[in-house]
């Protein structure tokens, strides 16, 4: 009998995606290492390299894990053990660590690290903490010092989209769409015009012209990410409801083929390090689906729900267990699909 899906975060879910997540933060090792060697004396350990984003597996991964400790704390603080992850954040997000972020991203020939995927989840994580420190004064002083980091990626932003011509369709980490989407939530958050103006803008040229997307394509075999559905959701962020409409009629793909969106993928060895990213696709699209949802057609709204909560029966146990190359990132995408999205602006709950 298949395991009934969950539509919302309760208290022992919430407890058990914190404990994991708690857990790979201070995970030091194993470690998937990105970086820029540009001497002998360069080659340090994480930790050293990364003073507050040094664990689960790898810098972006160890971004949106701290995500999810603060998306826990703030809307499910009475079931985790709120404690440990205030200690956690008070000993990782202090302003002399960050600063050493900044200066690991300012470096010569650092200017590209982690585009867009790492900078789209440092800003969510910067937004996730502006909503944290209204209720609970602890987030204030983590919500300051993550600040210079967030402000010089928004603006790296800023300054890379305009001489980005082609989008990255991938489905992993290059996708442009899935960190425009991050981003975009950010910029109308702290009313950073110039953030929100270049993502508009650049989703408009990429994307305002597709027609009939080849669903057939996807996935490919280490997906996360759905490039069709997370380009269509960038398009519900920045186009008005009665404009995304006459888009999505364009857009969608042939009825003989949309089932690849509605169907989860299955996933044949949860110990690959890549065969594993298709549990994170199913969340993924089970997030998508979710900000869909109320801008699609009647006749969509019964198989996207059936598409949710299959996608939920089939990839959210790989959250909590499972290998550690699925354990260390995938509870940040059971978390999306769980509480979000919502509209651009909007905390959460």
């Amino acid at each position: 009998m298949p395991v009934a899906p969950h539509r919302s975060l309760d208290a022992a879910l919430a407890r058990h995606l914190a404990q994991v997540t708690l857990q790979n933060v201070r995970a030091e090792y194993p470690w998937h290492l990105a970086h820029l060697v540009r001497g002998a004396d360069d080659v340090r350990a994480p930790r050293e390299l990364f003073p507050v984003f040094w664990g689960s597996y790898d810098w972006h991964s160890c971004v949106h894990m701290h995500w999810t400790l603060a998306r826990c704390l703030r809307i499910a603080a009475q079931s985790v053990d709120a404690a440990a992850i205030e200690a956690h954040f008070e000993d990782r997000l202090t302003a002399s660590a960050v600063e050493r972020e900044v200066a690991y991203f300012a470096a010569l020939g650092r200017a590209s690290f982690e585009r867009p995927y790492g900078w789209a989840w440092l800003v969510k994580l910067a937004l996730e903490l502006e909503w944290l420190r209204e209720d609970r004064p602890a987030a204030r002083r983590w919500a300051d010092a993550l600040a210079p980091l967030a402000q010089l990626l928004a603006q790296r932003f800023v300054d890379f989209l305009p001489r980005a011509e082609f989008a990255v369709r991938a489905g992993t980490h290059g996708n442009s769409a899935f960190a425009l989407v991050l981003a975009y939530e950010y910029a109308q958050k702290t009313q950073h015009r110039a953030l929100v103006h270049a993502i508009a803008d650049r989703a408009r040229r990429w994307f305002g012209n597709d027609r009939r997307y080849p669903a057939d394509y996807e996935p490919s075999g280490d997906d996360f990410l759905s490039p069709g559905l997370c380009e269509a959701l960038l398009m519900a962020h920045v186009l008005a409801d009665c404009d995304f409409g006459d888009w999505w009629d364009a857009f969608v793909p042939p009825a003989s083929s949309l089932d690849r969106w509605l169907a989860p993928a299955s996933v044949s060895d949860a110990r690959d390090p890549k065969i594993v990213h298709l549990h994170g696709l199913n969340l993924s699209r089970a997030w998508c689906w979710r900000g869909l949802a109320p801008r699609l057609p009647e006749s969509l709204q019964a198989p996207t729900t059936a598409a949710i909560d299959a996608a939920f029966v089939a990839s959210l146990p790989a959250a909590t267990s499972g290998d550690y190359v699925g354990t260390h990132w995938l509870a940040s995408f059971a978390l999306l699909a769980l509480t979000e999205p919502v509209e651009a602006g909007t905390p959460p709950q």
